[in-house]
């Protein structure tokens, strides 16, 4: 069963990596043995992180993208990762509905991911899929995140390339340059450049690139400002010019070479956090115990915090749990009187 999965996914079989795909995104067990099979073939494709502002043309630029790369016959592997449906759980697709014209295109993989609340907008399932695309042996990689934040910055540790897509007028320039932001950028595209502000968002970008001048030429890249029109396919060839251009840099070179240990660090710690995470939870919820404090809660005999407190501390340090032992001493029940 491993084997063949295997098999199939390095020959190529878009089915099946689908399907693969899905099951690792829906935290199927039995995944985690095709994973570490496929683990040897990866390490070949080329990352792009595209992130940026709920509106600013992530998904147009994307498109477009992939079109002049399908041109000159490059295989692309996309993941969009939409918001989570707050009924289904599931990712919103919109990205796909908007990327629809490659569907039929064999040698292009595209994949909508849920964010499962996560604040970067990558999860586990995110970096797995990944591995997958890879060992398919799709060249370039498209990571297409949602909304961008001073926290959401995940992307930049797992791609090659950042770009981080702007609009003019929206105050996204604002936003690009905010602390945790702007670091991680290598590439800023200002999209829907036809607008009159345009060119005051470039001046803003190209003020705070100067201001860290120094520091950029220190890490063998400074970041690049691309004005585009993605609707009217205009910059995207500038954008994969300027991409190609930041592979071939030293920063690159140094973080496909010794940042792949950086790289490996993430994602084993994300990992061992997820596992730590599921099992810890699963054995404290699933204990009498805890059942025990629900109605000592309940009864008013003991709070929440100190319920979870105690719990943990037996789960980590092996003491006895009493869970009616101590009564709070305190009450704010309406009904109760001094």
């Amino acid at each position: 069963m491993v084997n063949n999965t295997v098999k199939k996914i390095v020959n190529g079989d878009v089915m099946t990596a689908a399907k693969l795909i899905r099951d690792i995104d829906d935290q199927v067990p039995e995944t985690r043995e095709i994973l570490k099979a496929l683990h040897g073939y990866t390490g070949k494709a080329y990352i792009i992180g595209v992130t940026g502002a709920p509106g600013v043309g992530k998904s147009t630029i994307v498109d477009q993208m992939v079109r002049d790369l399908r041109l000159n016959g490059k295989t692309v592997g996309i993941l969009a990762v939409d918001p989570t449906s707050p009924f289904s759980g599931g990712a919103i697709l919109g990205d796909r509905i908007r990327m629809q014209r490659h569907s039929l295109d064999k040698e292009v993989f595209i994949r909508s991911l849920a964010t499962r609340g996560q604040f970067g907008g990558l999860t586990q399932s995110t970096l797995s899929a990944i591995d997958v695309l890879d060992a398919m042996g799709k060249e370039y990689i498209i990571v297409e995140t949602v909304g961008v934040g001073q926290g959401e910055v995940d992307i930049a540790r797992c791609v090659h390339t950042t770009v981080i897509v702007v609009v003019p007028g929206l105050g996204d320039h604002v936003q690009a340059i905010k602390a945790g932001i702007f670091e991680v950028g290598d590439i800023f595209v200002v999209n829907k450049a036809d607008r009159p502000e345009a060119e005051r968002a470039v001046t803003y970008l190209r003020s705070m690139i100067g201001l860290a001048k120094k520091e950029f030429k220190n890490e063998g890249w400074e970041p690049s400002i691309i004005m585009a029109e993605a609707l009217n396919n205009k910059g995207i060839i500038e954008l994969l010019n300027e991409i190609e251009k930041h592979r071939r840099s030293k920063k690159v070179g140094d973080i496909l070479v010794a940042g792949k240990r950086d790289s490996a660090r993430i994602q084993l710690t994300e990992m061992i956090k997820s596992r730590l995470i599921e099992e810890t939870l699963n054995r404290i919820t699933g204990s009498p115990e805890f059942e025990k404090y629900l109605d000592c809660i309940m009864e008013r005999t003991k709070d929440p915090y100190t319920a979870c407190d105690e719990l943990l501390s037996a789960m980590v340090f092996g003491l006895s749990l009493d869970p009616c032992s101590a009564p709070n001493r305190t009450s704010n029940h309406p009904d109760e009187k001094d």
